[in-house]
């Protein structure tokens, strides 16, 4: 089916979204983009990420004729690629005690440049669970526990517009109230994410599995 249902959580009403305009940071996920969701209970979370009485903005969404890059797609992609792109788009700060030469090395092998396409379907990586790339990225968490985590977690999709042509297809149906309950599980995976963290720095130090250094020599022999 070529039309998607997509919602957009905010604390405002969006009944336009705007090229250029519809997020204006652009050290998110995937880089300047409107960020969506399919999953109505996850735009409704967003929505009230910030505020008790938020709003799911609801779209009709037309994909025919776009170029879609779905890193969910396993046969074709792995949550390599995925981090790749969350580290060429996010902000590192100091405290995150990398070493860059790695970075740039792992970019250069699995990075896929979002902005040749229209659309990107991807994991959602905020700034609660971003901690966890950035564990793997310092050697500090194995391959399959970052993978467990995103891939067979609960974080969800997101669905982003990038290009121009891409704002052109979305077209609004109505926005929907989110309940005070949303502002408190959002609190909760918060949470979660935090417990979740601490646990894993004191576990994983001597887990047995492979870690960054490990993939990338694997890719050198």
């Amino acid at each position: 089916m070529s039309y998607k249902i997509i919602y957009h959580g905010s604390n405002a009403v969006v009944d336009k979204p705007l090229y250029g305009f519809a997020e204006s940071n652009p050290h998110n996920d995937y880089g300047l983009g409107f960020y969506c969701a399919q999953n109505l209970d996850m735009a409704k979370e967003w929505g009230n990420r910030t505020t008790r009485n938020g709003f799911a903005n609801k779209y009709s969404f037309d994909e025919r004729g776009l170029k879609i890059l779905n890193l969910c797609d396993k046969s074709k992609y792995t949550v390599l690629n995925w981090i790749a792109i969350l580290l060429h788009n996010r902000e590192i700060s100091d405290d995150d005690r990398i070493e860059f030469e790695d970075v740039l090395l792992f970019l250069k092998k699995y990075y896929i440049d979002v902005s040749q396409y229209d659309v990107v379907i991807g994991y959602r990586a905020d700034d609660a669970y971003f901690r966890f790339p950035m564990m793997f990225v310092r050697n500090a968490l194995t391959y399959e526990k970052l993978e467990e985590i995103y891939l067979l977690g609960n974080l969800g999709k997101q669905y982003v517009l990038i290009s121009k042509k891409a704002f052109e297809h979305i077209k609004f149906i109505k926005a929907i109230q989110c309940e005070t309950i949303y502002f408190e599980r959002y609190r909760r995976r918060k949470d979660a994410a935090d417990n979740s963290y601490r646990d894993l720095e004191l576990s994983e130090r001597l887990s047995k599995g492979k870690r960054i250094r490990d993939l990338m020599r694997q890719e050198n022999d």
